[in-house]
């Protein structure tokens, strides 16, 4: 799925229709707030604004230091998925229940450096896994392969869930990815940056089907 955080932040609208014709099967939100991750981003209204402009699902993965304070505001906002880090300092459980609650569906995401064993009481609750293979807060960062064996540990922990990656993907390592057990991917300089965005969609989506088809 593309990642609007790589689109053109003076016409987002754009970037996230492009997003769409060009096959996205859903659009990635990126969400930080400069605490949890040196960065700043976007907030629920440009969740909203995606959601006028777009019928594909979105995404929206918070990079929050609380994210349960948020939860409401960006599920109003129309997230259909949400996504928190297990290194958040909230009650993980009952967050994912307040997502489920409030009518998204529930994620969990893993920095680079934690071990899955992190959420292992919480696979059940979670709908579905991202493993950042960056660190977060920045796009147009390298693959992180070292996070590749955590990636497969996941796969046979949880079987037939979503595993997504996000962090660095490209049409060489995507492929990766999807060998180490990713079924679905997030991509966005990669993307954005193409001059055929719904080529290289396809292709990655070959890639990824190839393993997991």
């Amino acid at each position: 799925m593309p990642s609007l955080l790589a689109g053109d932040f003076g016409n987002l609208e754009a970037s996230a229709k492009k997003a769409e014709a060009s096959g996205g099967d859903a659009l990635h939100l990126d969400i930080m707030d400069g605490c949890f991750v040196p960065n700043l981003s976007m907030g629920p209204d440009v969740v909203k604004m995606a959601g006028r402009a777009v019928h594909i699902p979105l995404n929206v993965h918070l990079m929050l230091i609380r994210p349960d304070l948020h939860i409401r505001r960006f599920v109003d906002a129309g997230a259909d998925t949400i996504l928190i880090h297990i290194e958040s300092a909230c009650d993980v459980s009952k967050t994912l229940n307040d997502i489920r609650e409030a009518g998204a569906a529930p994620g969990l995401v893993l920095n680079p450096e934690t071990p899955w064993e992190a959420l292992r009481t919480h696979l059940d609750e979670a709908d579905e896994i991202l493993c950042m293979t960056v660190h977060p807060g920045f796009g147009g960062q390298g693959f992180m392969p070292e996070v590749l064996p955590k990636i497969e540990a996941l796969r046979r922990a949880a079987g037939a869930k979503d595993i997504v990656v996000d962090g660095g993907i490209d049409l060489k390592t995507v492929e990766s990815a999807a060998r180490g057990g990713a079924n679905a991917i997030v991509a966005g300089s990669s993307l954005y940056s193409s001059k055929n965005m719904a080529a290289d969609l396809l292709l990655m989506r070959q890639k990824v089907d190839a393993f997991h088809g």
